[in-house]
């Protein structure tokens, strides 16, 4: 596979495991990472800073999930040298639950840095850009 197809599939995993509410999961993918906010800020670094992160931040319904489903999707790729890739992708959460119609709830962009290690393509820093936001008393809070 190439560096690309490596690439987009940790983003497929990030949105497969969110989705589910695998806050484990989705630490696990930045075992070796940071998220950050726009502007560089570390919000959280290392697996289980980002787990604890998703955990305090992402409400879980009965089933155990966020009920959402994250779309990434116009990505552009950018080689770093050899052994690291620069990815810009937009993204969008839509969210139904019982009483709750499905709506999009939040769409912006992602600026992820992607490094080859020994064991392979990794996230090395999410940055998060929220440009529209909708209704999400359903999804972020301080609650699981």
């Amino acid at each position: 596979m190439s560096a690309g197809d490596h690439v987009r599939n940790l983003l497929g995993r990030y949105c497969e495991r969110i989705d589910a509410g695998d806050f484990d999961g989705v630490g696990a993918l930045f075992a070796g990472g940071v998220l950050a906010d726009e502007h560089g800020t570390v919000l959280a670094a290392g697996d289980e800073a980002v787990a604890a992160f998703y955990a305090s931040m992402t409400k879980r319904h009965d089933d155990g999930t966020p009920r959402t489903k994250h779309l990434v999707v116009d990505t552009v790729l950018e080689p770093d040298g050899d052994a690291a890739v620069v990815a810009r992708s937009s993204y969008l959460v839509l969210q139904a639950l019982d009483g709750l119609p499905l709506q999009p709830i939040i769409a912006g962009r992602y600026v992820d840095r992607f490094e080859l290690g020994a064991g392979g393509w990794a996230f090395a820093e999410r940055r998060f850009v929220v440009d529209l936001t909708g209704d999400l008393s359903h999804h972020l809070g301080f609650s699981r």
